[in-house]
């Protein structure tokens, strides 16, 4: 399991205080970045030309977290296929260990031209 923290500021949250709901997709995008590596994914685009799209996103929302939260996402892959992986993603406070949403989210490898090809061996070794 990969843990990436992110501390909740005033811009992440709405109206009523609580971190807007589109945001966690964010998070969950930086915490699957930073599993493979901060620059894996822009390497990946220069020198192979294959980028990650997301397939499939779902997200159940149990508990809103508030400015001045530091959350953990935690992060467990799973290689579905050779042309898809599965990310199971969970935002937990910190300070409590509070679960406060729980996603699944597929992505597949695709070419620039959009057109879906096989995952990297250089990610299918880290998964």
């Amino acid at each position: 399991m990969h843990v990436y923290a992110v501390r909740i500021y005033y811009e992440d949250t709405d109206h009523s205080g609580v971190v807007y709901h589109a945001n966690y997709l964010k998070y969950f995008e930086r915490a699957r970045e930073h599993l493979l590596g901060p620059d894996e994914l822009v390497r990946l685009l220069k020198d192979q030309g294959v980028g990650f799209v997301v397939y499939k996103a779902s997200l159940t929302f149990r508990a809103g977290a508030t400015f001045g939260d530091v959350v953990e996402i935690r992060t467990d892959p799973r290689l579905v296929s050779d042309y898809r992986v599965a990310f199971t993603q969970n935002a937990h406070r910190q300070s409590d260990g509070e679960l406060l949403v729980e996603g699944e989210l597929d992505l597949v490898c695709v070419d620039a031209n959009k057109q879906l090809v096989k995952l990297p061996a250089s990610v299918t070794g880290q998964l």
